[in-house]
């Protein structure tokens, strides 16, 4: 380790796929003796790991980089090193434009940072290469996320091919980990007290599918629920066309496999889904969505749509409205389409108008609160299982927490009043009230160990 550069601060932006990077590489950085800090003006070295997959998360990107490299005006940094995915998709561009970086390093190369870092003179400013995938289970990562919940990437890059999307031309094709690598992890991950296992990938219900690994992901849940120490598994990004009915008996019978779903359908009408090039039809969802209600009365289905999609009429978009109030999605997230540089969507005529977009996304977000409401009304008076979060405020403290249906950073919570509770404790709590996407609740049981805290008057 260099004697001069010993703190790193990491900005992580974008989805948990890129928090699992930003994790390894601090892991890869503290091994070799480096300290992590969350202040940027006391970092000798400041990452950031960026995300390029819309417009909005690259300008977010790009903001965060121009406010690091201030710290090299006003704070201790010497070496500001941007990766991820606007890296590879932009690799001359940012080093032409900001000046400011001094190391820019592809999406996944965790290996590379720690090399720049310590580089001597002489090392190229960039090392951006056709994406990798080199950790395991011995690989170590620094949690980001609180001690009692982690993600767990199972697979990088995406083999879909939709029209919109430049993820697979980001991240390269789909590859699976090795299931004994993952329970293993899982099992690392659980004697450090985590309980909550969230797994991600771009693609999560095709597990297994690029190494012939028959119902790979099913065998991978039925080695997961094994963990003493795991409470909670969690499936996030499972893309419908492999989802199937083993997954769903699975999610049905395993109590530790939370009755929550992360389906991202995108449209409902024919035509822009074929435009979209998604596999799926209007008919195979709503067949689909019946089946798991069927199967899991009480699940939790959060979808996402694209309004403004080139060539979407009002006729289209009056289809997803319909959509929208007839599925009552419990969870639902709405982007406005984003013309992305190298997709087969940017080429198509008859793209929306910003406004018009934009209006789209309002309306459906309004039907969403009022079906979200309705649903929530339904928990009132129930007993729910909820993982308590850590307390929030200044003066006056907050307790929230999340039930199963609930998934970390994205979803509404529940907020438990009167309670002596620990942060990381799964206990029951009698919900009381209802809103647009939070609940109010009340601890049964306490816990033998405990915080005090002050709830604030909602």
């Amino acid at each position: 380790m260099s004697k001069d550069l010993k703190k790193i601060g990491m900005v992580s932006l974008g989805c948990p796929k890129n928090t699992v990077d930003s994790e390894i590489v601090l892991g890869s950085l503290t091994d070799k003796g480096y300290s992590v800090t969350s202040d940027e003006g006391d970092a000798d070295v400041i990452i950031v790991n960026t995300c390029g997959f819309i417009d909005s998360a690259k300008e977010e990107s790009i903001d965060a980089i121009l406010e690091m490299a201030e710290y090299k005006r006003k704070g201790n940094c010497q070496k500001l090193v941007v990766m991820g995915c606007l890296s590879q998709r932009y690799k001359d561009e940012l080093l032409k434009e900001i000046p400011e970086i001094d190391y820019l390093v592809g999406a996944g190369d965790f290996k590379g940072v720690a090399e720049m870092i310590e580089s001597k003179n002489g090392i190229k400013k960039s090392k951006v290469r056709e994406p990798v995938f080199d950790f395991n289970e011995n690989t170590h990562r620094v949690l980001t996320t609180p001690r009692y919940t982690a993600y767990v990437k199972i697979a990088e890059g995406c083999s879909n091919r939709c029209s919109f999307c430049i993820i697979p031309k980001i991240r390269g094709p789909f590859k699976s980990r090795n299931v004994d690598s993952i329970v293993r992890e899982a099992e690392i991950l659980s004697d450090k007290g985590v309980k909550e296992l969230n797994l991600i990938s771009q693609d999560t219900t095709m597990f297994g599918a690029d190494t012939g690994l028959k119902n790979g992901l099913s065998e991978l849940l039925k080695r997961l629920i094994k963990i003493d120490g795991v409470r909670w598994i969690r499936l996030l990004y499972c893309y419908p066309t492999f989802l199937n009915d083993d997954i769903i008996e699975i999610m049905k019978n395993e109590e530790k496999i939370c009755k929550y779903l992360d389906l991202p359908l995108q449209h409902s009408h024919d035509d822009i889904l074929k435009a979209m090039m998604r596999q799926e039809r209007e008919g195979e969802i709503r067949d689909l969505i019946y089946k798991i209600r069927d199967a899991i009365p009480d699940i939790a289905i959060r979808t996402a749509f694209i309004v403004g999609f080139p060539g979407e009429t009002d006729r289209h978009f009056e289809h997803l409205s319909s959509f929208v109030k007839e599925m009552k999605f419990e969870h639902l997230g709405v982007f406005t389409y984003s013309p992305e540089e190298g997709t087969k969507a940017a080429e198509i005529p008859n793209h929306v108008l910003e406004d018009v977009k934009n209006k789209r996304k309002d309306a459906i977000m309004e039907i969403q609160k009022r079906v979200s409401l309705e649903k929530n009304k339904k928990f009132i008076g129930t007993t729910q299982d909820v993982i308590v979060e850590e307390t929030t405020g200044s003066d006056e403290f907050l307790i929230s927490g999340r039930m199963q249906t609930q998934a970390p950073e994205i979803d509404g919570v529940v907020y438990i009043e009167k309670s002596e509770v620990r942060a990381g404790d799964i206990l029951p709590v009698k919900i009381t009230k209802a809103m647009e996407y939070d609940l109010i609740g009340e601890a049964v049981n306490k816990v033998s160990e405990y915080q005090r805290v002050k709830v604030k008057e909602l």
